[in-house]
């Protein structure tokens, strides 16, 4: 697997953006996310599914989370990276952190509630136990686009 921002965060960025087109489908905010084991094998993917489940915790980073516990038969996944299209939330970046997750890859930025580089810097900052890489911006484009076109759509619709 790449160490910086190659070929691989590309491919699994595409991936989790397809994750974000199925939330979009499903009347969710579009946000898809996947966990990546150090092999370069996806542990866990999903899409955000707070609506669906009537959990506000139903950001997509939180449902993978849980997928890789269950999966992995363990909280903690270090050596991993998590792919998601828009910057982590506070919650989102505090339970990567728990899960000691090594890498975090996200697409677009999120100027009001970005949990690792936009308003706070959770992870990076140094005054937590555990801390992690972040690499943001991949494929910023595709990932601001379809949240845009999402909530455009859905204020059309409220109109």
């Amino acid at each position: 697997m790449d160490d910086g921002c190659g070929s691989d965060d590309y491919l699994f960025m595409g991936q989790a953006l397809e994750h974000a087109r199925q939330a979009a489908a499903h009347g969710e905010v579009p946000v898809g996310a996947l966990l990546v084991g150090k092999d370069g094998h996806v542990i866990a993917s999903g899409g955000n599914s707070c609506i669906a489940s009537c959990d506000p915790t139903g950001h997509a980073e939180i449902y993978v989370l849980r997928a890789a516990g269950q999966i992995l038969a363990n909280y903690r996944f270090p050596g991993t990276t998590m792919y998601v299209t828009l910057e982590p939330c506070a919650m989102c970046a505090t339970a990567m952190v728990q899960a000691r997750v090594a890498r975090v890859v996200f697409g677009a930025f999120d100027p009001k509630t970005g949990g690792l580089e936009s308003v706070y810097k959770i992870g990076t900052d140094g005054r937590l136990n555990h801390s992690f890489q972040v690499k943001g911006g991949v494929m910023e484009f595709e990932c601001s686009v379809i949240l845009k076109d999402f909530f455009r759509r859905r204020r059309k619709g409220m109109k």
